[in-house]
């Protein structure tokens, strides 16, 4: 097996010879479990951590290895150290739980996410947006995958599909089921070797039983739905790297049941890029599109031109990005201001006077 087949590029070979890192071992972050790493390399798997420079250096999270991160290590016996990590060429991330103004990163390096909706529980397009806002983000292309097909008939399925297009243009969907394995052929047509693909969705989705199916191996624990609260339960705990026999790179998370917009701006744009293009003929420059008279959303919802569900979602959205750029500049201010503080003490410490 060759470093390209776990997505190696020339860029960064490239990276390596400028940054001087000739006598190291490349490697990809396969797994990771609280700062604790299992790095992929041509000579086997090492349990790694990263060195008290990386570690001292970094203002955030975004600045520790995840998942699908290239790194260069040095070896020590059975362990091995991070020295550097490559600058990410795709990154999939949505705002922290419970951190106002900070982020969480999903996975990096990715090239396709397949964004996993059961059909049987709480169904949600809606959901389906969000997944596909935080990869038009990233620059990631989605592919939606309704599971469990098994559980309705074709009439259903075809109703499902179809509302899903009404409002989602020009994404693949693959309609399978997990259980009789119907669609898992037609999705592994889309697994490219060297490429890399993560798996977005809710807990109980059936995430974990499509990485068995498209490895043809069980090296997932599967687990079925909690019948006290009709909510998946949380099988998979941390996120792990896979390469496929049958080509291709996956990913598999945790299951996300809030998927918080962070800054994507861009990524909106193109999730709603109807309503974006409408917006320029609107009578107002800065047009909310939910009150002002010559609004040609509102006009375009009022006649059924854009889904109503889908601008609703679009608007909730918008303000959920607002509400977090506007505590990233507030963290920001605190953080300025408690610099000038501590340098307004050592001065005062060098001049004698504290």
């Amino acid at each position: 097996m060759k470093l390209e087949d776990f997505g190696y590029t020339d860029e960064i070979e490239k990276l390596k010879v400028q940054h001087n890192f000739l006598d190291f071992e490349i490697g990809r972050i396969i797994t990771e479990h609280k700062e604790r790493y299992i790095v992929k390399t041509l000579k086997g798997e090492f349990d790694a951590e990263i060195i008290g420079k990386l570690r001292y250096t970094a203002k955030t999270r975004e600045d520790f290895p995840v998942v699908g991160d290239w790194v260069a290590i040095f070896k020590y016996d059975n362990k091995a150290l991070i020295h550097f990590v490559f600058p990410r060429k795709t990154i999939i991330k949505r705002e922290a739980i419970g951190k106002k103004g900070e982020r969480q990163i999903i996975a990096s390096n990715i090239d396709f996410a397949f964004i996993v909706q059961a059909i049987d529980r709480d169904f949600n397009i809606n959901r389906i947006e969000r997944y596909l806002t935080i990869c038009n983000a990233s620059n990631v292309k989605p592919i939606i995958i309704l599971n469990k097909i098994d559980l309705i008939n074709d009439t259903t399925l075809k109703d499902l599909i179809s509302k899903v297009q009404k409002r989602i243009k020009q994404v693949p969907i693959i309609a399978i089921s997990n259980k009789s394995k119907k669609g898992i052929e037609r999705l592994k047509e889309y697994l490219i070797s060297g490429k890399t693909y993560c798996l977005l969705g809710s807990s109980g989705v059936g995430k974990s039983s499509l990485m068995n199916n498209l490895s043809e191996k069980q090296l997932m624990k599967t687990d079925t739905i909690s019948t006290s609260t009709n909510k998946g339960r949380h099988i998979t705990s941390h996120r792990e790297l896979i390469v496929l026999e049958n080509g291709g790179i996956i990913i598999d998370n945790p299951g996300i049941r809030e998927v918080g917009i962070a800054d994507s701006t861009s990524g909106l744009e193109k999730t709603f890029e109807q309503i974006v293009e409408l917006s320029k003929n609107c009578k107002f420059n800065d047009c909310t599109h939910t009150v002002e008279i010559g609004c040609a959303v509102i006009s375009a919802v009022e006649s059924e031109k854009i889904d109503k569900l889908s601008y609703e979602n679009y608007l909730k959205m918008r303000l959920e990005k607002e509400y977090f750029e506007s505590t990233v500049a507030e963290k920001r201010q605190k953080d300025k201001n408690f610099g000038k503080m501590v340098k307004q003490f050592k001065n005062l410490k060098k001049s004698n006077r504290f």
